[in-house]
């Protein structure tokens, strides 16, 4: 029986992907060894990095001075590691949910952290407009997409600040304005990898500019300076990110990623406001193009399906790799759902 993927994350992956990292691993580049068994100095491994950041910086057209870095710990210790390196005397945040609330939480022990405008008036279901950027801030901290609740930041914000951008659930699903950010950041399971690696887009430039010590594997300038090899980086998810980022290239690049986004969601918010049975739970301008969260009706409600803890009902998560067929095939099963209830 064929399944489509729409978990949250750990997610969905190009078949090829997968077969290409599982080959690696019984065998790397016919060296004898497993790449799980293949030492992140060795000559065959170091080609695997610089390919995967010269791919970064093609499909997202960095700009010169930012640096590409692969880091363990994902993003939930990048929630440390940027007021840890950024903030000097106060920083702002825009709170759009769970992972942003938590960012925010780590750099309040850091120093004064404003909260420019916060969704948590209506449990999230939308992204704050018309809100004012402190210009004495250290930097700007916003998170682009919100899986658990379904909306998402689909447009670059002018800042008059750095701004960081946890963008671990949509990064390569839309060309971006990379100039635009100080720092880009985000756990690969979602929308790049397998988990177990976390990507940095740094401007070298603001690095070194706090005035307080940092333990030598929180300093960002550690494994910027070390092209990610200061210690043993995590080698077969950053495999597995190479794998990945040739198949979005191969696809069209993002630009590509981002049109099929657009119909995988036009595809299934249009059922979910088409049957008398769903409603989407995020304000409609705000909707996620990644993660589509929606519940039955209220009169409904008795069936007792159980969704995510923080919000009910479902979630569809859609990311690069699901096909328009997985896309159709839900929204099949919601009509057979609502014909037969």
């Amino acid at each position: 029986m064929k399944k489509y993927n729409f978990n949250a994350g750990p997610s969905i992956l190009p078949k090829e992907v997968m077969e290409a990292t599982a080959a690696a691993c019984l065998e790397f580049e016919g060296s004898g060894l497993s790449l799980m068994e293949t030492s992140h100095r060795a000559k065959n491994f170091q080609p695997v990095v610089d390919e995967a950041v010269a791919l970064f910086k093609e499909l997202l057209n960095i700009p010169e001075g930012y640096a590409v870095i692969f880091l363990g710990g994902g993003a939930s210790l990048e929630f440390c590691m940027v007021p840890y390196n950024f903030l000097e005397k106060k920083a702002a945040y825009l709170n759009t949910g769970v992972w942003a609330t938590k960012a925010e939480k780590e750099a309040k022990l850091f120093g004064e952290v404003v909260e420019v405008a916060s969704s948590k008036d209506k449990n999230f279901t939308y992204i704050p407009k018309n809100f004012t950027i402190p210009t004495d801030a250290d930097y700007f901290h916003i998170t682009t997409n919100n899986t658990i609740y379904g909306t998402e930041i689909l447009k670059d914000y002018d800042s008059p600040v750095p701004m960081i951008a946890d963008m671990s659930s949509d990064i390569f699903s839309r060309p971006i304005d990379v100039s635009k950010y100080g720092m880009i950041y985000g756990g690969a399971q979602k929308n790049l990898s397998m988990a177990g690696v976390t990507f940095c887009i740094i401007k070298e430039d603001l690095l070194g500019k706090v005035s307080r010590p940092i333990p030598t594997m929180l300093d960002y300038r550690t494994h910027v300076n070390k092209g990610s090899m200061f210690n043993t980086p995590p080698t077969v998810p950053i495999y597995c990110a190479l794998q990945n980022l040739k198949w979005i290239k191969k696809q069209g690049g993002v630009e590509a990623m981002e049109k099929l986004a657009i119909k995988r969601a036009e595809i299934v918010y249009g059922e979910i406001d088409r049957n008398k049975l769903f409603v989407g739970t995020a304000e409609e301008d705000s909707r996620s193009r990644m993660n589509i969260t929606f519940v039955l009706k209220p009169e409904y409600q008795e069936v007792g399906v159980k969704g995510h803890r923080d919000v009910g009902g479902f979630r569809a998560s859609c990311y690069n790799a699901m096909t328009i067929e997985g896309c159709e095939a839900l929204v099949a099963c919601m009509k057979e759902f609502e014909a037969k209830h």
